[in-house]
């Protein structure tokens, strides 16, 4: 079975702590031990939304993974495979478990970013920019 390439591009991922590590708590640092069980209370949900998942797209374990990293890191994620890998039912599947929106752009050679963001146009009678939105 062919898999889905997922490129994710984040910064990168720090564990949940429960108290943030800053130069006040620096000093008393916690153990590895504890540091542990801080970061498997934060991540409690992390299972179920894979198992979720997992109940509909099949076989994609890496990907779901992969989708997650993105998320958590508010990184941007290029899906790039085959017709018929599950890449859009995954994310679609991830969108509606974890309750918000999702919508689809089809990539094509000839797309350019300003097809997505739009691009700014001087306006020499105001003197300002306006965003004039993509197709």
């Amino acid at each position: 079975m062919e898999k889905v390439r997922c490129a994710i591009h984040s910064t990168p991922l720090r564990p949940p702590l429960a108290t943030p590590i800053n130069r006040h708590t620096a000093d008393r640092m916690s153990t590895p031990q504890e540091l542990t069980e801080q970061i498997r209370l934060a991540s409690h949900w992390v299972t179920p939304l894979q198992n979720e998942i997992a109940r509909v797209v099949v076989g994609q374990k890496a990907l779901v993974e992969g989708l997650l990293v993105g998320l958590l890191t508010n990184g941007h994620i290029l899906l790039e495979g085959v017709p018929g890998l599950a890449k859009t039912l995954t994310v679609k599947t991830l969108a509606q478990s974890i309750n918000t929106g999702f919508q689809r752009i089809q990539f094509t050679p000839d797309l350019l970013p300003a097809d997505l963001i739009g691009t700014l146009i001087y306006n020499p009678r105001t003197g300002e920019f306006t965003t004039k939105q993509g197709p």
